[in-house]
């Protein structure tokens, strides 16, 4: 197993945990109402659904119809209500899915049935006979089919009903939240406060002598000597779990990273993940499986099992919150901590967690305890007030220890702090005196509210700290060009370094757009909501946004996107099949080759393109609107672009030019190397490079001098005496081509003599050469040696006319008369 194979195995496990613990911590807040049913035991209804056979769609419509209507009873009046109304919107959700699981197993019993009618075929026409078994046979059919698809039409329609009643269950939910929050109590300034506080304390003291004698009785009854020895050892064995369990699997975990994990940041930020996963997952399995022992070895009551449930939440809560803190800080290793902390900060700051975890329980045992008891309003209003300066109390307890470090700050080697950070802060300082504000003049419950919301959120802040730093460092550890699995993406897919780098850095954008999403959905989650409600607002936002007229679906965005990265990675590999194995098997000549790959590319993209943004929801007609569109740009600015790429598409199909041919266009003579989507690459003889637009090949005379013929031509013309033996010249001029290695045989050398000029011969000489690329180096080597065989042979050569000017006399006179040589053509005599 290699390195990356092993990063995936510990990364998914490890981050799912983080995920799952960090959606799910608003749900301590929020007994579970399904723990109610079946007189608290979970296990009775899950026996009875799995022992009774399935209902029907009449028996679902009809225990749907049991169910209160939304806005009829209301949850405002009766203490509870917040329960029932979770219990209505988990019992019409549980109708909905066993819909939708009829819908989905009747389907193809439909489907079948249709079949089954086509074989049978039409009924006869009036008057026509048939086989009585066959008439038999597709009535009872189509009763069959008939009934079946009544039934899953119902079950459409009551999936449909259920969706709007659990919408008007949430939005009333919603509604009611918020009306409690603008509600206005006596303020704990003011004496009614204290006063009703004191009238309501009997009655709530004595529901609370009730759940604890109820607890009293059940530790007694687990307690009992039959029951003693299997019980404390459960207790001990989830204390060793919880303790020496967490501590060993942090050390294990960091050694296993160590000796598993590449170095780099990904190991660190993978290291937090798990470290986190560990606390909670250890956590989670001692307080739950200890919580089910106690249920096994005593009887306890609706109430009392929501009070162990609660409390094994919280716990598992708390164990998110420290874990998340020691991780981050890392004491025990400086050098994998994640935030840019000194050593001498993080062993100061290393009691926050444990803070943090513990007034958060505290702040939230009261108002658990209430929901528990159905405690008196009175009760409520001042859970309100302790949790608001709780929380508000550990807000600003933070801030100070914050502060405190920031003024030792040169000494501790800390950064300077950003603006942003001192606004921040600053914020949080004007919603804590807002807080203390609304307590002393009795919204208490929006006071609550804003103080957990202002805790929640710094704990979801840094819980996203490290998702964002994984998402970053898992993109750049895997698919960046320096890493290993990036290196081998370059090879295998002959990627730039500069595209993997790229493409690592629009990954981990990506992924941080994602995780900012959710991470708004989970700052949410406190909002009077449980768990189930997040994802079914999360899915709505699944459903898409509208924008103008197109529908934005992030699942549809992720579709297109990954249709397109397979697209263009099918495409290459396409591309390298044809490069490297097909097309040099064929008779095709390389330039044609090339040619063929760039084309099929250039068609293969816009495929690729065409199927992503149908993926995405665009479909044609949409895209002849952006077609439309973009003419308009065109028309004022694009002609060049678009007419070099319908030229370039033009050179592509016809080939006038193609890669490998010599080409000469106005004074540039050159070897064309690449045909571009714009323009030709065209290398000349001092190994530069011309970019040449694909229009001037279509638009402009083009020369080429490989189309029909890859032969070079050489041409030597000389200018020799009228006094000349040309036999001779002759002869002596066809042995040095013929002697010449680079020049062929067949079409064999030739010499003409083309005529008398000025007094001179004019002798040309034609040798043709294997490519046009050798002429110029032949053409020196033959000129090279037909002067040194003229010499030999004392045959003379055309000399230059000179002129020779007589200095001027002082009077007029003639000037005097040249001197003429041997005079050469185009000189003047």
């Amino acid at each position: 197993m290699n390195r990356t194979s092993r990063l995936a195995g510990i990364c998914l496990p490890a981050i799912l945990a983080l995920w799952m613990v960090l959606t799910c911590g608003s749900a301590i807040a929020q007994p579970d109402a399904s723990m109610a049913a079946g007189n608290g035991n979970p296990n009775n209804g899950a026996n009875t659904a799995a022992a009774a056979p399935a209902p029907t769609i009449a028996e679902l419509r009809a225990e749907f119809a049991r169910i209160a209507p939304a806005g009829k009873g209301g949850t405002n009046a009766i203490p509870g209500a917040e329960d029932d109304a979770r219990k209505q919107l988990t019992q019409i959700n549980d109708i909905g899915a066993q819909a939708d699981k009829f819908v989905a197993a009747r389907v193809g019993d439909l489907a079948d049935l249709n079949a089954r009618l086509g074989e049978l075929g039409n009924p006869p026409a009036a008057g026509a006979t048939e086989d009585p078994n066959i008439t038999r046979q597709r009535a009872q059919l189509t009763k069959e089919r008939n009934a079946l698809d009544a039934d899953i039409r119902l079950a459409r329609l009551l999936s449909i009903d259920v969706r709007q009643r659990g919408t008007d269950l949430v939005s009333q939910r919603r509604q009611q939240f918020e009306a409690e929050l603008t509600s206005r109590a006596a303020s704990p300034l003011n004496g009614t406060f204290w006063n009703d506080l004191r009238e309501a304390w009997p009655d709530d003291l004595a529901r609370l002598q009730a759940i604890a004698l109820a607890l009293d009785d059940g530790f007694a009854q687990a307690l009992e000597p039959e029951n003693r020895t299997p019980v404390i050892a459960a207790l001990i064995g989830a204390l060793l779990l919880a303790w020496l369990g967490v501590w060993a699997a942090e050390h294990g975990l960091a050694r296993l990273a160590m000796r598993v994990l590449p170095a780099g940041r990904l190991r660190r930020s993978l290291l937090v993940i798990a470290i986190v996963a560990a606390h909670v997952l250890l956590v989670a399995v001692a307080a739950h499986g200890f919580v089910e022992v106690l249920k096994a070895y005593a009887t306890w009551d609706a109430q009392a099992r929501k009070a162990l449930q609660s409390a094994a939440q919280a716990l598992t809560f708390m164990a998110f919150v420290i874990g998340l803190g020691r991780a981050l800080l890392a004491t025990a290793r400086p050098s994998w901590r994640l935030p840019p902390i000194p050593d001498a900060t993080a062993e100061r700051l290393s009691v926050l967690p444990w803070l943090v975890a513990l007034v958060a329980a505290l702040a939230w045992t009261p108002a658990e305890i209430n929901a528990l008891i159905d405690a008196s309003f009175a009760a409520v209003v001042g859970t309100h007030v302790l949790t608001a300066l709780l929380l508000t109390a550990l807000v600003g307890t933070v801030v100070y220890r914050l502060k405190a470090l920031r003024a030792d700050a040169p000494d501790a080697g800390l950064p300077e702090r950003p603006m942003w950070v001192g606004l921040l802060v600053a914020l949080i300082g004007v919603l804590m005196i807002a807080i203390w504000v609304l307590v002393a003049v009795g919204y208490v419950a929006l006071a609550s509210f804003l103080a957990s919301q202002l805790t929640w959120s710094g704990i979801v802040a840094a819980a996203f700290y490290v998702l964002f730093k994984f998402a970053d460092d898992v993109f750049m550890a895997l698919v960046s060009s320096r890493s290993t699995f990036g290196q081998r993406l370059q090879k295998s897919f002959n990627l730039a370094p500069q595209t993997l780098d790229q493409a690592a850095t629009v990954l981990s954008g990506l992924s941080r757009v994602g995780l900012f999403f959710y991470m708004l959905i989970a700052l949410a989650a406190p909002l009077g909501t449980g768990p189930g409600e997040v994802f079914q607002r999360s899915g709505k936002f699944g459903t898409g946004v509208k924008v103008g007229e197109f529908q934005l679906v992030p699942g549809a965005i992720l579709s297109a996107i990954a249709v397109a990265v397979v697209g263009f990675i099918v495409m290459r590999v396409f591309k390298r099949w044809l490069e490297r194995s097909y097309l040099p098997n064929t008779q095709l000549e390389p330039g044609m080759q090339s040619s063929i790959t760039t084309l099929l590319g250039y068609v293969g993209g816009i495929l690729v393109i065409a199927f992503a943004l149908s993926a995405l929801g665009i479909g044609i007609e949409r895209i002849a609107w952006v077609a439309s569109a973009l003419s308009v740009g065109i028309g004022f600015g694009l002609q060049a672009i678009v007419q070099n790429f319908i030229s370039g598409l033009i050179l592509l199909a016809e080939q006038p030019v193609k890669v490998g041919d010599w080409v000469v266009l106005g004074t540039a003579e050159g070897d064309v190397r690449r045909i571009n989507v714009r323009a030709t690459e065209i290398v000349l003889g001092d190994r530069s490079t011309l970019i040449v637009p694909n229009s001037e090949f279509i638009t402009k005379t083009v020369r080429n001098m490989t189309l029909s013929n890859a032969e070079g031509r050489v041409l030597i013309r000389l200018p020799m005496p009228l006094t000349t033996d040309a036999q001779r010249v002759r002869g002596l001029i066809l042995e040095a081509c013929r002697a010449h290695e680079g020049v062929l045989e067949t079409p064999a050398p030739s010499l003409t003599l083309e005529g008398i000029e000025n007094g001179l011969l004019i002798f040309q000489a034609i040798a043709y050469v294997a490519s046009p690329r050798l002429a110029g180096g032949v053409r020196s080597d033959l000129l090279f040696a037909i002067l040194d065989e003229l010499k030999k042979a004392a045959l003379p050569m055309a000399t230059p006319t000179t002129f020779m000017m007589a200095p001027a006399e002082p009077a007029a006179a003639a000037p005097a008369p040249a001197t003429q040589n041997s005079p050469i053509p185009g000189m003047p005599t």
